[in-house]
């Protein structure tokens, strides 16, 4: 009996160093992506008007970044937070922990180099070598073209700074030893040609968020493996009811199948109609994480490529609640 307890105890204390050699891995040399590159970016009027389209229109920091209105449909931006984060990502909207979004105005980016912005738009990995939570889709901002991000760089770099201190995120155990895992090193591509309307499509559709909101995800947060594009992720809205993200498939019945690209496109523009208004939304009626009002400004033929995209996808049925 003696010789059993000694090699349990030396069972459990393997195991407990094995255990804490992993969890100082993880939280000593995770994440581990390269250096920030050494970057400036030469903030061209052009530069930043693009930047200012893809930040508030086609990759929507802005979403996330500032703060949205939810008493009001879709959660139109307040005015006058326009990057200056604070928004709140918490256990009650299905999230493991309590994150925050950074403060992405010059107030707080000014003692980040260029190369320190891009690492973290595109890796999840900040200045101080902390990850972030993946609610920001650095995984396909990974893919962006590297004059995209430099213009939205310069479009930052423009914003009128805003001083707002924001709280540090606070993940979960375990969550907190996953998150320094998921981080990786950028893989870019380059832009494709707006003239192969299918590709440019495929890679705004990805940069957009689409592939990202409207693909389920298991348990465990990875996505479902032949599910892409056929909505189904279930987010909480903070009040006990919750929205599903739609199928954007070409599925006939779940679907867009009997979608024209003029039903497509003005599903959108809707909302960028002058005397459209944005409705009080009650506490119990329908609402949507969805920010239509940011997205109906993306330009028409940018809308008509990633409906193109779509229409090659394989139609998946899944049919969807969109409301709880």
């Amino acid at each position: 009996m003696k010789i059993l307890l000694k090699v349990a105890g030396w069972l459990i204390l393997i195991l407990f160093i094995v255990v804490s050699a992993a969890a100082a891995y993880v939280t000593i040399v995770l994440p581990n992506v390269d250096p920030a590159p050494d970057l400036k970016v030469e903030a061209t009027p052009e530069r930043i008007a693009h930047g200012e389209y893809l930040a508030n229109h086609v990759v929507v920091c802005m979403d996330c970044h500032s703060q949205r209105d939810f008493s009001k449909f879709s959660g139109p931006l307040a005015p006058g937070t326009l990057g200056q984060g604070g928004e709140r990502f918490s256990e009650e909207f299905g999230f493991p922990g309590v994150f925050y979004s950074k403060n992405i105005t010059p107030a707080n980016l000014a003692d980040w180099t260029d190369g320190e912005i891009y690492r973290a738009i595109t890796t999840g990995v900040t200045k101080d070598n902390k990850a972030l939570f993946p609610v920001m889709p650095y995984k396909h901002y990974a893919m962006m073209d590297p004059e995209d991000v430099k213009d939205v760089i310069a479009y930052l770099r423009s914003l009128p700074p805003i001083e707002n201190e924001v709280p540090e995120s606070k993940p979960n155990f375990p969550f907190n030893f996953i998150l320094n895992t998921i981080p990786e090193n950028a893989k870019p591509i380059k832009k494709p040609s707006p003239t192969n309307k299918v590709e440019y499509g495929r890679y705004l559709a990805y940069i957009a968020g689409c592939a990202e909101c409207h693909t389920p995800s298991d348990s465990k947060g990875n996505k479902i493996p032949g599910m892409e594009f056929a909505g189904g992720w279930e987010m909480g809205l903070g009040n006990n009811h919750f929205v599903t993200t739609a199928n954007l498939t070409p599925h006939q019945e779940t679907g867009l199948g009997t979608w024209t690209e003029s039903d497509f496109i003005n599903r959108f523009k809707m909302y960028a109609d002058s005397g459209y208004v944005v409705p009080t939304v009650g506490p119990d009626e329908f609402q949507t994480i969805m920010p239509w009002v940011m997205y109906s400004q993306m330009k028409t033929d940018d809308l008509a490529a990633i409906f193109a995209y779509l229409q090659t996808l394989p139609p998946v049925e899944n049919a969807v609640v969109k409301y709880r």
